[in-house]
């Protein structure tokens, strides 16, 4: 795998030039990058109005996938967040390498990811903290866009600085501290060994840093973005499988496949699943479903566990839009998809901003259908709203116009 040299900020003013390799624009990152976002600017709920349409009991499971699960556990929808954030991961080598290559100087780069950040995480208050009610004390400090920031962040200095193998060993390290924290760290008034929601170490950094600024998002994020930078570290390394020019497509395609398959089983072994579905095992006395070396799959707080298993999911859905799109050429099919993940973070915040506003332009238009399409109306009504923002997007992508942080 190949990958730009480590870089100082003591070192030269200007950073070593990349090692080659191929720059061409990876068109399968931006058609699953446009899949994710699609999801959650439109697709889920088309989906689930479409199955309550049909009535059809034997799909009554699908909609259930679009609905995250409470604490423990995995659903679809869980995947969406840390498959963009892995994708975030996979873009850092592509635009470091451009930056490098165009003689930036190191401290030029962590402007760019400063800045970078900042911008994400003023976003994220626009969305979930409450920034736009112009009222300090309503401010709440948590958002999507802000996890994003803050794995980027990490990432990226990691990436920076870094060789592979030390890029390799400083996200183990991360995995294996943050596992080690929540299980063997509690906070005052903790229970050690417990994960449970308020009552963690993690849980207790948030509360002693944020207080009240935490609001209702109290998921212990602050030790948590070593979970969150983990998985976009993971896209790292699928970038720099992807831009060696000593591999066959065939075998960056294999490579990608086994990462997946073994971060899946990681996920699955560390998160105790494998001890439950086979209980009874005994070492030392102890049954083996009760070691303290679980790390249970639990979104909320972005376990090490969970970060492996939806890496997983990531390396194996990059594996086959990268096979299907750039290996074999077949494009057409994901253009809807790419108008989408050429604009995603606009679309995220046109769709979490304006959504009233495309729902009622759709209203106008299809509203009338109403009285003649009976319960398929619950479909075409968000499917509507959808096609409003996908039209505007289409008309950026069609001008060139592409808004990126």
């Amino acid at each position: 795998m190949t990958h730009p040299s480590p870089v100082s900020p003591s070192e030269s003013s200007s950073a070593p030039a990349a090692t080659p390799a191929p720059t061409t624009r990876l068109a399968s990152l931006d058609a699953l990058r446009g899949f994710d976002m699609f999801c959650i600017i439109g697709g889920t709920s088309i989906v689930s109005a479409l199955v309550k349409a049909f009535g059809c009991p034997s799909l009554s499971w699908l909609p259930t996938q679009f609905v995250h699960v409470s604490w423990e556990g995995f659903r679809f929808i869980d995947l969406i967040f840390p498959l963009f954030l892995f994708m975030i991961g996979v873009s850092i080598p592509y635009a470091f390498a451009k930056r490098i290559a165009r003689g930036d100087s190191v401290w030029k780069l962590y402007r760019h990811i400063v800045a970078r950040v900042l911008i994400l995480f003023t976003l994220g208050l626009m969305i979930n903290g409450n920034l736009l009610t112009y009222d300090i004390s309503k401010l709440q400090i948590y958002s999507v866009l802000q996890m994003l920031g803050f794995g980027y962040f990490v990432a990226a200095v990691v990436f920076l600085h870094f060789r592979l193998r030390w890029q390799i060993a400083v996200t183990a390290l991360m995995l294996v501290g943050y596992w080690a924290l929540l299980a063997f760290v509690p906070g005052p008034g903790h229970v050690m060994g417990v994960v449970a929601p308020h009552c963690n170490v993690g849980d207790w950094l948030n509360d002693w840093i944020l207080g009240n600024w935490q609001g209702r998002f109290r998921l212990g994020w602050i030790l948590g973005i070593l979970g969150h930078a983990s998985t976009a570290m993971l896209g790292i390394f699928a970038a720099q499988l992807l831009r060696s020019p000593a591999r066959s497509q065939r075998n960056k395609v294999l490579w990608l496949g086994g990462l997946g398959v073994c971060c899946l089983a990681a996920g699955v072994f560390w998160g105790g699943w494998v001890a439950r579905w086979f209980p009874g095992l005994e070492l030392f006395g102890v049954e083996w479903n009760d070691w303290p070396v679980w790390s249970p799959i639990i979104k909320n707080r972005w376990t090490s566990a969970f970060a492996l298993y939806a890496g997983g999911w990531s390396y194996l859905l990059l594996a086959l839009f990268y096979l299907v799109i750039d290996v074999w050429g077949f494009r057409r099919w994901a253009f809807p998809f790419t108008v989408i993940g050429m604009n995603a973070i606009f679309a995220y915040m046109a769709n979490a901003l304006g959504r009233g506003a495309f729902t009622s332009v759709a209203t106008v238009l299809l509203g009338g259908l109403k009285p003649y399409v009976g319960v398929w109306y619950g479909a075409i009504l968000p499917a509507g709203a959808f096609a409003v923002l996908w039209v505007l997007l289409w008309y950026l992508y069609r001008n060139k116009t592409f808004i990126r942080v």
